[in-house]
């Protein structure tokens, strides 16, 4: 029998690992409101992320396609003469899936960059990379050479510079973040000077950048390591949720997985009592491999079942059924490539009354019970719907100055449904505090590109490095020409 995607089978079990398109409050406005009616007074343009809760007054946004070379230099160099020349912040982004403003300077000069510019080199299995490409660019290109994104997240809509800046990860194993496959980046700092930033070659600027958020400077390429692109076979393993870490380490510690990732049953008759791990391992039978398949009909079509979800327990359950008892019998041998080559839109909610709202956790393999028990009692005290939590596994990044797993870690990507009204932004911070608390007392830690309603004492805490990070950050943009909502929220003041 022919592989059908994973996503197909399990009906988008952990596909909504991203944020599903982008939202505005009330009306759905394109990103930039332009400069008002044609009667009444001009206002400010304004720009959005994938929450659709961070609309933020901006002065300009500008997109660059310009391939990695002088045209591109020449275009940021202009830009940052003229935000230095207003007195303006600046930042970079590429598809603004962040959730919390992360990629946009308030009143500043919002740069967007889109490419498809890639450069391979088989033979040292490296890619070079526009720092605005996508991941599903990279997908094209790498594709036909039989190579792979050695790490990547599970999606394809971001940008390869986006993903090195919140340092995100993805379910190859057993890798550290996606900036450990990073060998070099060229940055454009404040004052329009261009280095090239590696392990070898300003190395403390490279580990600054690297999960920084774009605070220190503008990317403009990437040389980044590729992996071989080969047919996996699935494994699926059902067990308890507290048992979980111990088993899925110990799966990894066994050799020859290629791809990992679990998931826990929402349903809070079962709340996180049961898991699913899912291993992917190289087929034996490597011959006529096919080239990455996208989303398919099935896949779009598991959209309304994970939709039918809220604020209904019996369809959680059926869901969590249908992974686990049918899903598993259908998915069969599947290409590297096609795993990850799937959008978040597949599984977008489509209602403009709502907002899906993604967490992070991180915590060592011995506390994931406790993990466990912390949700337990928080969640459902909250109102908000939780439809889907993936975990996965992360090396320890022990390189990047804001790291989130400076020991390895599980890794448990929730994604909420949330009204868009205060009641529920409010309910949705309040329960947030309280998951981070707990967590912190477990050692654990939390993920920066979402909502930013931890308190400064809580991100001090999960990141022990911030006011190390702020030093660097100042020293080399000593005029604060790079700024953002998580600069403006918890870091201004160090």
């Amino acid at each position: 029998m022919a592989g059908i995607s994973r996503r197909a089978a399990l009906l988008g079990s952990g596909a909504v690992l991203g944020v599903l398109g982008q939202r505005y409050l009330g009306a759905r406005l394109p990103d930039l409101a332009g400069t008002g009616p044609v009667l009444g007074p001009a206002v400010p343009p304004t720009l959005n992320d994938a929450s659709g809760l961070s609309k933020t007054p901006i002065a300009k946004h500008v997109t660059l396609t310009e391939d990695p070379g002088e045209a591109l230099v020449v275009a940021l160099r202009a830009e940052l003469a003229e935000a230095a020349a207003e007195n303006r912040p600046v930042n970079i982004g590429a598809a603004r899936h962040s959730m919390g403003g992360q990629a946009i300077p308030r009143d500043g000069t919002a740069i967007t960059l889109d490419s498809r510019f890639l450069q391979a080199d088989p033979d040292k299995g490296l890619y070079r990379v526009q720092a605005g490409v996508r991941w599903r660019e990279v997908i094209t290109a790498l594709d036909p050479l039989n190579l792979s994104p050695k790490v990547m997240q599970s999606n394809n809509d971001f940008g390869v510079a986006a993903t090195f800046c919140v340092n995100a990860h993805g379910w190859p194993v057993s890798h550290g973040p996606m900036g450990s496959t990073v060998r070099r980046i060229r940055l454009m700092l404040a004052d329009g000077s261009l280095i090239t930033c590696s392990r070898g070659e300003n190395p403390e600027i490279f580990a600054a950048t690297m999960g920084g958020y774009g605070l220190t400077g503008l990317i403009t390429e990437l040389t980044v390591e590729a992996a071989a692109n080969r047919r996996l076979v699935p494994t699926f393993e059902d067990m308890p949720g507290d048992a979980f870490a111990e088993r899925f380490v110990d799966a990894l510690a066994e050799g020859a997985v290629d791809m990992a990732y679990g998931r826990l049953n929402v349903d809070r008759t079962r709340f996180f009592e049961d898991a699913l791990m899912i291993t992917y391992r190289p087929d034996p039978d490597q011959t006529g491999l096919t080239p990455a398949a996208g989303s398919g009909l099935v896949s779009r079509a598991s959209r309304y079942l994970f939709r039918a979800q809220l604020g209904n327990e019996r369809v959680k359950s059926l869901r969590w059924g249908v992974e686990t008892r049918i899903g598993t019998r259908l998915t069969g041998p599947v290409m590297r490539n096609s795993l990850i080559n799937e959008p978040v839109i597949t599984l977008d909610d489509r209602d403009p009354a709502r907002t899906d709202i993604l967490h992070e956790y991180f915590v060592s393999p011995g506390e994931f019970p406790a993990f466990l028990d912390a949700c337990r009692e928080v969640i459902p005290r909250s109102y908000q719907e939780l439809l889907n939590i993936t975990l996965r596994y992360v090396a320890a990044d022990t390189e990047s100055v804001l790291s989130f797993a400076p020991v390895p870690r599980i890794a448990a990507v929730m994604l909420f449904s949330q009204e868009m009204t205060r009641r529920a932004e409010a309910d949705m911070k309040r329960m947030t505090q309280d998951l981070i608390d707990r967590i912190i007392d477990i050692g654990g830690t939390y993920y920066l590109p979402y909502r930013l309603h931890a308190r400064p004492d809580q991100f001090n805490w999960a990141y022990p490095r911030a006011s190390e990070f702020a030093a660097r950050k100042r020293l080399i943009d000593p005029d604060l020409r790079f700024r953002n909502a998580l600069w403006d929220t918890y870091l201004e003041g160090m």
